[in-house]
């Protein structure tokens, strides 16, 4: 990348380290949440030839944080709810910049039945934190940027990066440079673990 991401991820954890502290929100539930209302969100850049767009990210204006344009976007509910049980939102509202791969709605019912339920539970937060934080890179990283090979994630592991169409581990990127005041997002047709999660371990209720 242009912008190489390591250069910055032991940085960014230790911030992320100490926003989680200070975080702390002890929601469990899966439906929508409700982000800070902003009266300006960015415009999402152009995406590449044939993406479509998350409905809403069209009208967004200048000055909204990942959280807003993510809220305002309309596609990333069960994201959102995730990122409220896992104490993530003020690290997504952070001055950054950060990257963050976000798997839309649909790819979070593209799992195992009753995986993303389970996930939520607190005897899961660690689980969930690691998942949610392995979908995020220090610094904003465009699509013009991107090159082949390992990027240290937030999380701490590595995701894989190809080319023609773009892919992020086994996810392709469907929509490019969706643009935010702290960062940009690329949105993503399935989820990411990472290598140091077992979902078969979780245990559910």
């Amino acid at each position: 990348m242009k912008r190489n991401p390591a250069r910055y991820v032991a940085a960014g954890m230790v911030a992320g380290l100490l926003v989680l502290t200070a975080c702390g929100s002890d929601s469990n539930d899966s439906s929508s949440t409700e982000a800070p209302a902003a009266s300006e969100a960015p415009a999402a850049t152009e995406a590449p030839a044939g993406t479509e767009a998350p409905a809403g990210t069209e009208a967004m204006a200048d000055g909204a944080d990942i959280v807003v344009v993510a809220t305002e976007a309309g596609s990333f509910k069960t994201l959102l709810a995730a990122a409220t049980a896992a104490g993530l939102v003020e690290t997504l509202q952070s001055p950054g910049p950060l990257t963050v791969f976000a798997p839309t709605d649909d790819a979070f019912k593209a799992l195992p039945e009753g995986l993303v339920d389970c996930l939520l539970l607190p005897s899961n937060v660690d689980a969930l934190k690691s998942i949610l934080t392995y979908h995020v890179v220090e610094g904003a990283v465009m699509s013009s940027d991107l090159t082949e090979g390992d990027v240290p994630t937030v999380e701490g592991s590595t995701v894989a990066i190809t080319l023609d169409p773009v892919m992020v581990n086994d996810a392709t990127v469907v929509t490019a440079d969706i643009e935010a005041s702290n960062g940009v997002i690329h949105v993503i047709d399935s989820v990411l673990v990472p290598p140091t999660v077992d979902p078969a371990a979780l245990v559910c209720e």
